[in-house]
């Protein structure tokens, strides 16, 4: 099997995992993780199969949005160490293999940034047209804010002088106005100074916000066009500086919507994007014990250029927002998984992570896991999912699941050594504490979920057809089992196939499926356990499957030479 694609299109096969520094590992014991925290554990990461490591935002920031309220796009948080520990970090990482990406929020700026007080000085300061103003009173916006137990409006007046500004996220982030050349340079700059420093890529925060004119006097965009050009511009920047960076987008909304900000045939804007529309639709499978929403979701997934790709995950560091379900389809995942109003947040989605979810079943956790990695894309992880961190609902917010990682069974969970009172964050209690979850005793536990994933990255690895090949759903007759194929056909004519089954009821099952182009007598071996099966004429399959059972069934073909 060539290697030469996967090299190229890197981040087709790559095994991604977020990160927020100050919560992370703290290396000088002052109670704040940090840069030199985070280096100490990069062979912890590349023994759990990470190749891409993605860190939150690391920046200066005004304390109101958790580091997304940014002061200076060209520095680093003091309290995280200087820009020779950033530097070394990524080093460090580059040398294990791993690449290295990280948040870039410039959608908006934190009222403290230098840019935005100048801005507010008066009306004819040159930094005025980097933010977007009103001059007289808004209509009511209430229905438009994205964090309605925090905003009433996405316009903030400004005492001094008299008008309003906009701002959809909180009123202390006030955006940015894209239609400014100005500003369209600055972000330029900021990719290529960071870029510089041995980034090889961003997630793009909030990108619909980033592109969109909303507010913007119709007279001050004239220059700007479409919105996406400002994307392509982005990406062709980013490409003449180094052909293999990427930008991961977070751009939540429907297929239709979504798939635009790929860009045209030569996917010319987002490298990849996440799976938000599939991402809702698996927590409604999992609570309705029923594989049709993922199926149906997969089936309706728009076909897209060979360059760009999709991204799935379970959990992210924001609330697990089930926006995109209908009312009802989002009642019954609150009642299976968070029942009680502490519980929700926003009225759209839940603070909480997956394993209290799932009243820690280990059969249940470790299928979906595998299912995530199964999922035709790109897996990323969360911090602390891979040794199944509960949620803290003492915390505010969204904080309940950015608490410190849980390392040790000891003093703070082994993230530092200080003062309980002096932590960035409390560290979980209960049955999902360090006491009982923790990375150093799951990585002397075969059996643990951490050895499970490290296991899933491993062979996620050695299948290339899950990120780089086209995927068909099968047709059966147990609604609880997925079903799905992925097969990569390349120019030489190698050919890896995959089938791939995962049970989301408790009950075991049989499943037959028929595998078009696939003889008789062919060899199947699952990659997880000793079960070999063999097709029966013109391609079936008869496979049994345990409750919350899963497989991975390698098809060996006359010419395979992968290892069963």
């Amino acid at each position: 099997m060539r290697t030469t694609e996967t090299s190229d299109l890197w981040w087709k096969t790559a095994v991604i995992y977020c990160l927020d520094v100050k919560t992370f590992m703290d290396g000088d014991d002052n109670g704040i993780g940090d840069f030199d925290g985070v280096a100490s554990r990069i062979d912890y990461l590349n023994e759990l199969g990470v190749t891409c490591l993605w860190l939150m935002p690391f920046y200066p920031n005004g304390g109101r949005d958790d580091g997304y309220d940014i002061t200076d796009f060209y520095a680093v948080d003091p309290a995280l160490g200087s820009f020779g520990d950033l530097v070394e970090l990524v080093r460090t990482a580059k040398d294990r293999g791993m690449r290295v990406i990280a948040d870039l929020v410039v959608n908006h700026t934190s009222d403290r940034h230098p840019w935005f007080r100048a801005s507010r000085s008066s009306t004819t300061n040159p930094y005025r047209d980097f933010y977007v103003w009103r001059d007289t009173e808004p209509p009511d916006t209430s229905d438009q804010v994205v964090f309605p137990d925090q905003e009433d409006s996405i316009w903030q007046l400004d005492e001094k002088t008299g008008e309003w500004y906009l701002h959809n996220f909180y009123r202390q982030q006030p955006d940015l106005n894209i239609a400014n050349p100005k500003v369209q340079d600055e972000i330029a700059k900021i990719i290529g100074f960071w870029m510089e420093l041995g980034l090889d890529g961003f997630r793009v925060d909030a990108v619909p916000f980033l592109i969109e004119t909303k507010g913007i006097r119709k007279a001050d965009t004239q220059g700007y066009g479409d919105p996406h050009e400002h994307l392509r511009a982005l990406k062709a920047f980013m490409s003449r500086r180094r052909g293999d960076t990427i930008l991961l987008g977070e751009v939540n909304l429907p297929y239709k919507d979504q798939v635009a900000f790929f860009g045209g045939t030569d996917g010319d804007e987002l490298t990849m994007m996440f799976d938000f529309p599939l991402m809702q639709q698996l927590y409604l499978s999992l609570a309705r014990r029923d594989a049709g929403p993922v199926a149906d979701c997969l089936r309706k997934r728009p076909v897209i250029q060979p360059h760009t790709q999709y991204a799935n995950f379970v959990r992210n560091h924001d609330e697990l927002t089930l926006d995109k379900l209908t009312d009802e389809e989002r009642q019954e995942v609150f009642d299976a998984f968070g029942p009680e109003p502490e519980m929700q947040l926003y009225g759209r989605g839940l603070r909480r992570r997956l394993p209290p979810m799932l009243n820690g079943d280990p059969r249940r956790l470790k299928m979906v896991y595998s299912l995530l990695f199964a999922l035709p894309g790109t897996p990323a992880l969360f911090y602390g999912e891979e040794i199944g961190m509960g949620e803290n609902l003492e915390v505010p917010g969204r904080m309940a699941v950015r608490t410190p990682m849980q390392w040790t069974s000891g003093k703070n969970a082994g993230f530092s050594r200080t003062q309980p009172s002096r932590l960035v964050a409390p560290i979980v209690e209960g049955p999902y504490g360090p006491a009982h979850i923790n990375a150093a005793s799951q990585r002397k536990d075969p059996e643990s979920l951490l050895s499970f994933i490290t296991l899933l990255a491993g062979r996620y690895r050695e299948c290339p057809e899950l990120g780089m090949g086209r995927y068909e759903v099968l047709d059966h007759d147990a609604p609880s089992v997925l079903v799905h194929r992925c097969t990569w056909e390349q120019l030489d004519g190698d050919v890896a196939s995959t089938v791939l089954v995962h049970n989301l009821g408790p009950e075991a099952t049989e499943i037959t499926v028929t595998l078009e182009g696939v003889d008789g007598g062919t060899d199947i071996v699952d990659l997880f356990s000793d079960l070999e099966l063999s097709t029966e004429s013109r391609g079936r399959l008869t496979v049994p499957v345990e409750g919350y059972g899963h497989h991975w069934l390698r098809i060996h073909g006359p010419n395979d030479r992968r290892l069963r």
